[in-house]
Order: structure tokens, then sequence, then C-alpha cells
């Protein structure tokens, strides 16, 4: 809860933005030198204390509009039971199915209704309309989570009887589910086209990986040495990099000064031809954390919360037991599955955490600045700690944000210039390093229960479903299955026919074709071969029609 003082320039924030529609002028600064100077008491900057935090189960389902009444008090008491075993994210999805696209859409086509017992007609009704999404004013849209909102419908219902057994209290609301599991037989064809869309994608991104790395890592040498050009030159003289002509600026000549005020560093330079201005600094700085994240990603494996939750308390060591070697690991918080796990740490991973460290240090007095993360899907702030992935964003620090390692990811792309086979733009998401992580990994030979235990999942199942098989690894491993094979096998069974074989061969599957019918004839009509002997069959390639 925020003190006297911190709630006055809450107030202040939220008065000023109510009034004219933007965050007051350094607000934000005072905030943190207040809580320097201790004049505050906040462990949080204003931004994380003005975060949104997670709404109550009544606060979600009323985000939908339904009517009050029972229906509506059924749906905040079994989101409720439910919601202990849930993320918030996960929480959130459901009340959007349960009472976003069911029981609002109920609700406005059949106005009065107070029943989970559906007539017939309004459930068959319902289900064709859940296929779309309309929106007022925008033409209708394909749903393509259709099939799932059926199966937490077809959920809700039977948790609904299966707790009526032992709390008579849901009885009342125990009725037949207005879908049938035929409905929702589709589930499954669906979960194969998307498995196979993503085996595809990883056919597509895998083999063009090695051009996206080495983009980054020249963009940000690149950048690296612009900078350190521009910082060796005098305000006001002009360098050459890369071919083109720069002239370092001062700060007073950035149009906008106001906005970089309490910035502590920055190097800018403008081009005499275009008259654009650089931030050398920033751009850099993106350049580095570009070319950080991709590494990073492709060398764990790891979901994108789990990169933003790392933290320099996650490098450990561990002694091996039989040799005594000590080898570090990376320690990954629960995230998805909320289940611990710890990552042996290759070279080149290590290499690029020791660069990230190195980096953080250098910018803060030798120690990596804590910082406290909001997590956008648990919608909370957590503890100021070192995270690894942050940086410097005006004149405070924050952990890089979701949607600023999209940006980046995009920007490298972009440079990258990578298409797919019909032309068009290849693009990466943080989760397709993962699965091509763990396709690489299996390929390599590392055997899928471990690569579960690597990866964090709890089924073998899901894991499989990330492998992509590529065309050249199943013919080679077949070939390999046939060696192996072969290698029981007497070696005069494997020996090259002679001619005579082969056209004998050859002669048994013509033979074979005729004696079935099978000739090629058009659909319908008589084989002309019918009720010809076998011996007279032979001659058959050599007669002509009259």
């Amino acid at each position: 809860m925020p003190s006297s003082r911190a709630e006055d320039l809450v107030a202040y924030h939220e008065w000023h933005r109510r009034t004219f529609a933007k965050a007051p002028a350094g607000l934000h600064a005072a905030w943190d030198l207040a809580r320097d100077a201790g004049v505050l008491t906040e462990e949080l900057p204003l931004r994380r204390t003005l975060a949104r935090g997670p709404l109550s189960t009544a606060q979600l389902v009323d985000r939908y509009g339904i009517r009050p009444g029972p229906v509506r008090d059924l749906l905040v008491r079994y989101l409720d039971e439910r919601r202990p075993s849930l993320d918030y994210s996960s929480l959130s999805g459901l009340a959007s199915q349960l009472v976003g696209a069911f029981w609002a859409d109920i609700e406005k086509h059949h106005p009065g209704i107070s029943s989970l017992h559906l007539a017939p007609e309004a459930a068959e009704a319902w289900k064709q309309r859940v296929k779309v999404i309309t929106r007022e004013g925008k033409a209708p849209v394909p749903r393509e989570n259709w099939v799932s909102v059926l199966a937490a419908v077809r959920a809700f219902h039977l948790d609904l009887a299966e707790w009526a057994l032992e709390d008579p209290s849901w009885a009342v609301w125990a009725v037949p589910s207005p879908v049938r599991r035929s409905d929702t037989g589709g589930f499954t064809k669906v979960k194969k086209k998307a498995r196979a869309k993503m085996h595809q994608r990883v056919r597509e991104r895998l083999p063009r990986l090695p051009e996206l790395v080495a983009t980054a890592e020249q963009h940000h040498a690149d950048q690296q040495r612009l900078l350190s050009a521009a910082e060796a030159t005098p305000v006001g003289e002009t360098f050459t990099h890369g071919g083109r002509h720069y002239q370092r600026v001062d700060r007073k000549h950035d149009r906008s000064r106001k906005r970089l005020h309490y910035r502590p560093t920055i190097v800018l330079a403008q081009d005499p031809a275009t008259g654009e201005q650089l931030d050398l600094t920033r751009s850099e700085d993106e350049a580095f954390w570009a070319w950080a994240v991709i590494e990073t990603l492709r060398h764990t494996g790891i979901r994108l919360e789990e990169l933003l939750e790392l933290t320099q308390l996650a490098l450990v060591s561990y002694r091996l037991s039989d040799t005594g070697e000590i080898v570090p690991l990376l320690q990954v918080v629960p995230s998805k599955s909320n289940e611990e796990r710890l990552l042996l740490v290759s070279p080149e991973l290590a290499s690029v955490l020791a660069t990230v460290i190195s980096r953080l240090r250098g910018d803060n007095d030798g120690i990596v600045p804590l910082v406290a993360r909001y997590d956008p899907h648990e919608l909370v702030t957590g503890l100021p700690l070192p995270h690894l992935f942050q940086r410097r964003v005006g004149w405070k620090r924050d952990v890089i944000t979701t949607n600023m390692v999209y940006q980046l990811l995009n920007d490298t792309l972009a440079r990258a210039s990578l298409s797919d086979p019909t032309g068009q733009p290849l693009n990466y998401t943080p989760h397709d390093f993962r699965r091509i992580f763990a396709t690489e990994a299996v390929a390599g030979g590392l055997p899928v229960h471990i690569a579960a235990r690597v990866l964090g999942h709890a089924s073998l199942t899901t894991t499989e479903a990330y492998v992509a098989v590529f065309q050249d690894d199943l013919i080679r491993s077949y070939r390999a299955f046939l060696d192996q094979r072969r290698a029981v096998r007497p070696a005069e069974e494997y020996r090259e026919p002679t001619e005579d074989e082969w056209r004998e061969f050859q002669q048994h599957f013509h033979t074979r074709k005729l004696e079935l019918g099978d000739c090629a004839r058009p659909y319908g009509t008589p084989c002309r071969h019918e009720h010809v002997p076998l011996t007279e069959l032979a001659w058959a390639p050599f007669e002509v029609n009259s």
C-alpha cells in the first residue's frame, strides 16, 4: 500500500491523465529521486506502482456484460473453484470462453434465459455461431479455436455433474451438456493440423537460422565500430564509417532534447547529406540485445517468459560425483509448467551470458543492477533482482519487455531479408527457437525423454510434437536401418541380380497384372484378355485390335 506522500503523487498522476490525457512530465524522475532521498519508502518505481494488478474472479466475469443473476453467480463460483490450479492468463482465457464466447452469446440471442439447460435448437444455433467472431461494424471472421471453446463448455458441464455427487449445492446446475462428445471429435484433427503447420515452420526456418545469427552478429559489430568512431570524434567534426560521412553533434542539436534530458550518456551523429540524426548509443544498445536474445534462445530452447526472468542468481555450478569436475548450470525458474529445471551451460552460451553480465556491470560500478519485472501474464510486479535482460530506458533501468523482444527480432529479420520458398518474408517468433532447439537436439542423438526434461515438458508427447522430421533425416535413418539389418544376413543374399533374373522379375509383374485383369482398359469395358489362357498372355502385347 503506498504511503501518504506516494498516494498524493499517484493521485496527481491520475488527475493529470484525466485532465490532459497524458502523464505529467518529470513525475517518474521525481518519484525515483524521492525514493533515493528517503522521502518515499516504496521499493518499486512509479510505473510499476501504477501497473494494474490481476482482476478478481467477479471482475473477470463482469467484463463481458452478462446480466446479474444465478448463472452469473454460478460462473463466478465455478471459476473460483478452478482458480487455484490455473495461472492468471489461463484463468482469463477460460473466462473468455465460458462467459464471453458461450453465455454472453446465449443471453444476446435468448434474452431473459436463466437456465443452463438449453433447448436443442438453441444449442445447435450457438454451436454454429461460435465458429465465427462477430464485432460491431466489422465483417465476421472465422474463429480458429472454436473447437477448444466447445471443449471448455463440455468440461464445464461435466465438472458440475461430477461435483454434484460430492456437494449437493451443485446439483441444480447438473444438466445435459449442449456439447456432445461427437461435437469435439474434430479437436484431434485440429491438433494434427496445427502440429503439421508447426513442423513445416521448423523445416523452413532451421536451415536459414545461421543467416539470421550472422546478420545479428554483423550488425552489432558494425554498430560498435560506428559508436567507437563517433566517440573518438570531437563534437562538430566529421568522420567516415562504411563509406558514409557523419558529423558528431551535441545534445543541444537534438530536436527531442526534452525527451533525452535525463539520459546520462548519449552519442549523436548526423548525416550531412540527408540531415538524418542518429542516436548511436541507442542503436548499438538495441543491436547488442538483439544478438543476445537470439543467441540465448537458440542455445537454451527456453520460453520467452523464462528468458526475461533470468537473473544472475540463475547461474550455478555442480560437481560431478564420478570425476569431481565442476560444470556450470543455468537454473530456469518455474514458468508454464511450474517446474524448475537446470540446463547445462555450453561454451557458446557461457560466452553470451558472460558478455551480458560484463556489459551490465560495466555500466553500474561493477554490479548487476537490481530491477523489478512486471509480469504481463500474471499482472504482478516481482521483487528487485539482478535480471540479465535489462537495459537503460531514459533515466531508469527496466527488464526488456515482450514487445521489445519482438521488435528486436523483427528488425534483425528485416536486415537479413529472409524469405520462404514462395518468396514471402520468413518471420521468426521466440517460440520458433524452442522448436528448432528441440529438433536439433533429438536429431543430434539426444534421447526424447532427456529432451523433454531439458525443455520442461511433463509429457513426452509434447516434446515429440515439437520435433520436426526432415526428409533427409528420414532417408538417412532408414538407410542406416537397412545397413544394420544387412550386416546380420548372409552376403550372398544381397548380390546384384543377373539380367535374366531381372527380366524374369519384371515379367512376373506383367503377367500378374494381366491375370488380375488390370490392363489399363477403359472403366466398364470388358477385358480383351478375359478367358485367354495364361500361356498365350505372352503374345498379348503384339496383338492388333481389328
